[in-house]
């Protein structure tokens, strides 16, 4: 199993000591030796829990997707106290671990915010009860061409598309980095760079190899972005 770690310590005095970092370092020193992982990417991050830009943690996501790895985090606070920000990372679709939580995965990890889901469903059902008062009324609701006139204006499963497109080119604009740094190694014909993508163990979106012509649909994305 290859695996990305990430560590986090709140201020610049506990970076340069150690402080801190040394129960978090073992903690993923221990979980590596259990599972026979192989480390191919170390971050260290310098930031306090309350800010959610995170420059470490955002390259360490990046590589765990382009590599198919795990990011492994020694403690479940060290990620946010955040639960938009935890959530945001439970739909970047990233596969983690939390040393001193290993029940916490991206399945669970929505937990962190269920209040907000709470306050989604109350919405909801006020919404619900006011369309219900509308109809009661004698008030005629939705479009009355049905689904009909959504197919007419382009629509029906357009959200999905985009969303579709959308993953595509976040993965095309993470992997940027990686294919300039094999065309600048000298890779620089279609089936060299698919062949030093496997080489580096880095998957397609589909967890497969690479081919030329994958490689050339990356490219294709990249041009047009």
């Amino acid at each position: 199993m290859k695996i990305v770690t990430y560590i986090r310590v709140s201020t610049e005095q506990q970076g340069q000591s150690g402080l801190g970092m040394e129960g978090q370092q073992a903690a993923i020193d221990t979980y590596s030796a259990a599972s026979g992982a192989h480390v191919v990417g170390a971050f260290i991050e310098v930031e306090s829990g309350r800010n959610n830009t995170r420059p470490q943690l955002h390259a360490a996501m990046k590589l765990a997707r382009v590599t198919g790895s795990r990011l492994v985090i020694a403690k479940l606070d060290r990620l946010g106290r955040n639960a938009a920000f935890l959530l945001n990372l439970q739909a970047s679709g990233v596969d983690f671990v939390c040393c001193d939580d290993p029940n916490t995965t991206p399945l669970t990890i929505g937990v962190k915010a269920i209040i907000a889901e709470e306050e989604a469903r109350q919405i909801s059902a006020r919404t619900k009860a006011a369309l219900a008062a509308a109809k009661a009324r004698g008030t005629r609701l939705g479009n009355p061409n049905g689904a009909a006139a959504l197919r007419r204006a382009g629509k029906g499963n357009a959200a999905a598309c985009q969303a579709q497109r959308n993953a595509a080119m976040t993965r095309a604009q993470d992997l940027s980095e990686v294919l300039d740094d094999i065309e600048s190694g000298g890779h620089v014909t279609l089936a060299a760079i698919a062949g030093e993508m496997n080489r580096r163990g880095i998957k397609t979106a589909r967890g497969g190899r690479w081919h030329p012509n994958s490689v050339a649909r990356l490219r294709k994305r990249l041009e047009a972005a």
